[in-house]
């Protein structure tokens, strides 16, 4: 299996800010999943006016764009810390998930649709 992203090196490095800072005692699974939320917030709250053209216009506003990159890298931060104290493979999980993804959504089934894969499975039942 090919990493997509060196997942051990950022946990190790992610380990080793917070052990040096003493905050391991405070990145419970539980603290990291609120914390994790408050960060997809504040990533939601820079989108939260904006219209659709503007929101896919951001790439180019580079103030807005930094900003989306620091919610991301808080938000990628405390998942992969929340693996590393969970011993989840995380590059499995990202693999698996996808084969899952794609069962769930068959290309020629979803094609152009954004419905939730219980509206395709019903119509594999009936």
């Amino acid at each position: 299996m090919t990493d997509i992203i060196n997942i051990d090196t950022l946990k190790k490095t992610l380990a080793d800010f917070a052990e040096i800072r003493d905050w391991k005692k405070y990145h419970s699974p539980k603290n990291l999943a609120m914390a994790l939320t408050v960060e997809a917030s504040e990533l939601l709250e820079i989108f939260q006016w904006m219209s659709e053209a503007e929101s896919l216009a951001a790439k180019d506003a580079h103030e807005i764009k930094e900003s989306i990159s620091h919610e991301l890298a808080d938000i990628i931060i405390y998942a992969i810390r929340m693996a590393d104290l969970l011993d989840i493979n995380l590059n499995e999980a990202l693999l698996n998930k996808m084969l899952m993804n794609n069962d769930k959504y068959p290309a020629d089934k979803v094609k152009g649709s954004a419905r939730k894969y219980t509206h395709y499975a019903a119509d594999t039942e009936a």
